[in-house]
């Protein structure tokens, strides 16, 4: 077929190509009818070309990727038990959602020696406990994931106080020298509503000053936890070219590692009203985070916002990582994406704007120093606000909440846990970022009118 079309087809350039499309707009302007800038100031173009292409070197895994299990302990035995049936079910990894200290000899009863990647979400700090993790969890793939940076940005405050918090990871450090151990929470950031050349940026500044303040060995203990939105494309390209600036950092003090990255579904896009759309958001969700190169993704139930954990949610998300993997052999499939004209340049373009506001973030005193500031919180709100307004306008759809709406639909009695995040008032060092959802007042507006 190759010597087929090289033999029939004369090569084009990207000139002549544009010549072309000029002469069959009949006169409208090109740039006006086929350009489209997005909020992160990149221009889509209608057609991309050998002509302008440069490739990027990124370092990506070459193993395939791993299926994951969100669970929250609520019972040590009950969260066991999903644990195991999880694994049965073809899941090699588990994240536990932590709340307080638990039995963890019940928790990982038949769970140790099995091959398997632990992961955790911890909402508190308590070296103790940790420590007690470290010699059960000593043989084992652990991701502890303590990110106190990431507790500052999203609550407001810190575990306990600046000086603490830096304190108990300098010493877990100490005890700990093979596991990961910290982590960046770039969901908070998606979910807010950071563009991908913003959660780019913020994602290395955090990193940074992790680097500054531990050294450059811990860069072989970071995990990257990225929420995946619904721009197939642009989200392919923002874990490209995090992975791209994150070496290029790196090479500046002198070392060389391969992120690691944990990928979820966004939960900024998705919806109450016409709940089984939210399938189809977290398939391309799940693949975008697959052919950008995420080492472990774990998938959320479609009605994970307004219900309790379910069996039936949870297989069905369980599933349609199971399908891409198995079923459409999505697997090891990072070089499907290199020297694709359209992500390349994408995830360059990224990466070029990010660069530049990590320099800024940087020259200006450091993550830390701009978070206290309130500057990152003010950009992130400022393209959240872009965002809503494309929603309220209709330009940016939401499939059955702002387009193609069912009217007569009605979940008041199918709703089990609320859905809006309720903030009792306390006192914070800073402006805490927080995650808000495009319906939300779409849907708050919905229910009042429900019969």
């Amino acid at each position: 077929m190759s010597d087929f079309i090289t033999k029939d087809f004369n090569p084009s350039s990207a000139a002549a190509w544009k010549q072309k499309i000029q002469f069959d707009l009949k006169g409208a302007d090109y740039n006006k009818t086929l350009l489209t800038t997005t909020n992160e100031g990149i221009t889509i173009k209608p057609f991309y070309h050998l002509d302008n292409f440069e490739k990027l070197k990124i370092p990506t895994p070459q193993e395939d990727f791993k299926i994951c299990q969100k669970i929250t302990i609520s019972s040590e035995k009950e969260a066991n038990l999903k644990a195991t049936n999880a694994i049965k079910n073809g899941v090699a990894s588990i994240k536990f959602i932590v709340n307080q200290p638990f039995n963890s000899k019940i928790l990982f009863k038949n769970l140790l020696n099995k091959q398997l990647e632990f992961h955790f979400q911890f909402y508190f700090l308590d070296e103790t406990f940790i420590d007690e993790l470290f010699k059960l969890l000593k043989n084992e793939t652990v991701y502890y994931n303590l990110d106190i940076v990431g507790n500052l940005a999203k609550t407001g405050n810190w575990f306990n106080s600046l000086t603490n918090d830096f304190n108990v990871i300098e010493n877990l450090l100490q005890q700990n020298k093979k596991q990961f151990l910290l982590s960046v929470d770039v969901n908070i950031y998606q979910n807010a509503g950071a563009n991908t050349v913003q959660q780019t940026a913020y994602t290395l500044a955090h990193a940074n000053e992790y680097l500054t303040k531990f050294g450059d060995d811990i860069a072989q203990k970071i995990q990257f936890n990225f929420a995946m939105g619904s721009n197939y494309f642009f989200e392919i390209s923002k874990i490209r070219a995090f992975r791209y600036l994150y070496n290029l950092i790196l090479g500046e003090y002198n070392i060389n590692s391969i992120a690691q990255i944990f990928a979820e579904p966004s939960l900024r896009n998705k919806t109450l009203y016409d709940a089984h759309v939210n399938m189809l958001r977290t398939t391309t969700e799940s693949m975008s985070a697959i052919l950008g190169g995420a080492n472990t993704i774990s998938n959320c139930s479609f009605n994970t916002l307004f219900h309790h954990p379910n069996e039936f949610g949870e297989q069905i998300a369980q599933n349609q990582l199971l399908i891409l993997k198995e079923e459409n052999n999505f697997k090891n499939t990072q070089h499907i994406v290199t020297d694709t004209y359209y992500i390349e340049t994408i995830t360059k373009e990224i990466a070029e704007k990010a660069l530049a506001i990590f320099k800024d973030i940087e020259k200006g005193g450091g993550f830390l120093h701009q978070l206290k500031e309130g500057t990152i919180q003010r950009k992130i709100a400022e393209n959240a606000q872009k965002e809503q307004i494309k929603f309220n306008s209709g330009e940016l759809v939401l499939v059955g909440s702002n387009k193609y709406l069912n009217e007569q639909e009605n979940i008041k009695n199918n709703i089990e846990i609320s859905p809006f995040i309720k903030r009792k008032p306390y006192k914070t060092l800073i402006i805490p970022i927080s995650a808000k959802r495009l319906s939300k007042t779409l849907e708050q507006k919905r229910l009042k009118n429900e019969t």
